[in-house]
Order: structure tokens, then C-alpha cells, then sequence
């Protein structure tokens, strides 16, 4: 961390908290130094003065958050003043929270833990989605394995996602990726309430995680209901004909089907995962056999093992 204050018994306050909870913690005495050991050191939270000399802590959270080095980095503003005005001005410069001075080390600690909590949710989360993450998903598959509860894995992706990009744009092409992730989020809400998970893998690239008397039931739904809306989509000469021309490698002109869903289940219903590389495989495989069956479809691991 990095605690930024033009004074230094402030600053050593801080530091004496931060360290005792565990943090590792450098001091920077004004603005140019803090803007120099944020790019040398790439903290995850940066504690900001308001009022220091020739640079202002509100220009230095400016500077941070247009750096693209440094824009992900988290602000907390130290102000001693409790106006309205400069909480709103810390808050517009870039700033995720305010403490205002004097303060009491346990709220330092609690606003300081509050604020890594919720950087550290968004970077788990996809941005074009608002779904978890890599990060998330290797989380909840580790847990639900660790602790042997039954559980089933879907693994959809699009079928001829590729020439739509082509053919539309990759601005449409976001839009059917935040339909896909709307859709499973709705199923599993609907089959399994707060007890189902959901991920957004990357891409057109999503995984259902729910009860396993309830998997195929929801890869099938999940078909349904994209192939309902699969129409508004495209161009209406487009969906008419049931294809979109698009070029090959060689500049030759081909059609390319209309979009479609491959789903892939595996569950531990017939067999039992030790790692989350042997489920998300087995999800895969049955992915693989979905896409080899015309139009939208499911493929569901009935083996045991």
C-alpha cells in the first residue's frame, strides 16, 4: 500500500495501523513522489492527502486513474474537512472512498478492507457481463469439489459465433454474448435461487453450475430460449434465408449457418471429480459431442467413474 501525506506523523499513523493488520505499507511525501512510487511499486490501494503543496491530492487521483498503469489502482481520500463539496470532488477525481481526519484506526481498517473487497469482486468479474470471472469459477468449482457436494457443470458456447463478428461487428457480436450470459443467469436464478452459480468464462464462453437432477433440464431450457430470440439478432433478410455471407481466407464469398448453442454436462452424478480439471474435461467432451448435432443442442456424460 501506498500512504501518501505531507505530514509525517499522519502518515506514520497510518502506516503503524496498516502494518499491524498485516499490510505491507510505503510512504510518499507529496504528490510527484506518490505518482513516481505508484508506477515503481503498482500498489493495490493508494491512502491520498487532499491538501498537500504544488500537487493536490485530487489532481494526483486524476493523474492515477488516466494512467493506464495505474488506473485500476484503488483511492482512498485522508481529507481533513467533512464539506460536502470536497467528498464530492475526491469522489469525481477517481476516488473509491474518504476518511475524514481525525480518525479512528478501526474505521481506517474497516473502509481500507472494505474498499480491497470490492476492487478485488470487479476484477473477478467479466466487464461485458457483470458475470464471475476465471477467478470466481475456479473458486466455486475448488469449493463444491473440496466439500463432495453433487453438483452438475454446463459448459455452452456458440456455434458460427465467429462469422457473425464478421459479418456484423464486434459491438453486435457483445450484444449476443450479454443475451448468453442474461439467459443463464435467469435459468439458474429460476432452477436453483442463490444455491446455482454462474460464470462467464470469456467469450462466447459460459458454465452453469446446479443441482444435478436439474442439469439437463436446464441445457435443454437454455436451447429453447436462445433459438426463440436467435431471429432478433439479425437482419430480417438475414434470419429469412438462414445464413450471413461472409469472406474466407481467400477473399471467397461462403454462408455461414445462423447462430446456435452446444451445451456440455458433466455431473457428479455417475462419477466423482478430485479437480476442477477433470470436470471442466469432461464438460468439455460433451461440448464437443453438442456441436457435432445440427442446430442448438445438449450432450450429457451418463458415464460412471
Amino acid at each position: 500500500m501506498l500512504v501518501v501525506d505531507d505530514d509525517p506523523d499522519v502518515a506514520r499513523f497510518v502506516e503503524v495501523n496498516l502494518r499491524s493488520a498485516g499490510y505491507a505499507v510505503t510512504i510518499a511525501p507529496d504528490g510527484e513522489a506518490a505518482l513516481q512510487l505508484a508506477l515503481e511499486l503498482q500498489p493495490e490501494l493508494v491512502l491520498l492527502d487532499v491538501m498537500m503543496p504544488r500537487l493536490d491530492g485530487f489532481e494526483v487521483a486524476q493523474r492515477l486513474r488516466g494512467d493506464p498503469r495505474t488506473s485500476s489502482t484503488s483511492i482512498i481520500m485522508l481529507t481533513a474537512k467533512a464539506l460536502s463539496a470536497d467528498k464530492v470532488l475526491g469522489l469525481s477525481s477517481g476516488a473509491d472512498d474518504y476518511i475524514i481526519k481525525p480518525f479512528d484506526p478501526l474505521e481506517l481498517l474497516a473502509r481500507v478492507k472494505g474498499t480491497l473487497r470490492r476492487a478485488r469482486e470487479m476484477r473477478a468479474l467479466s466487464p461485458l457481463t457483470g458475470l464471475p470471472g476465471n477467478i470466481r469459477i475456479q473458486e466455486e468449482l475448488r469449493r463444491r469439489i473440496a466439500y463432495e457436494k453433487p453438483f452438475a457443470l454446463l459448459y455452452a458456447d456458440l456455434n458460427h459465433f465467429k462469422a457473425y463478428n464478421d459479418h456484423y461487428g464486434f459491438v453486435r457480436g457483445d450484444r449476443v454474448i450479454q443475451l448468453l450470459g442474461r439467459l443463464t443467469a435467469e435459468i439458474v436464478h429460476e432452477k436453483e435461487g442463490p444455491a446455482g452459480f454462474v460464470g462467464h468464462v470469456g467469450g462466447d464462453d459460459f458454465i452453469m453450475v446446479l443441482a444435478p437432477e436439474a442439469a439437463e433440464e436446464a441445457a435443454a431450457e437454455l436451447c429453447r430460449r436462445f433459438d426463440e430470440r436467435r431471429p432478433l439478432l439479425y437482419d430480417p433478410i438475414d434470419a429469412d434465408r438462414g445464413y450471413v455471407e461472409v469472406e474466407d481466407r481467400k477473399g471467397t464469398p461462403v454462408r455461414s449457418p445462423l447462430l446456435s448453442l452446444a451445451v456440455g454436462v458433466a455431473s457428479t452424478r455417475n462419477r466423482r471429480f478430485t479437480h476442477v480439471g477433470e470436470a471442466v474435461a469432461v464438460a468439455t467432451e460433451m461440448k464437443q459431442h453438442a456441436k457435432r448435432r445440427p442446430g442448438s443442442a445438449y450432450s450429457a456424460d451418463r458415464r460412471s467413474g
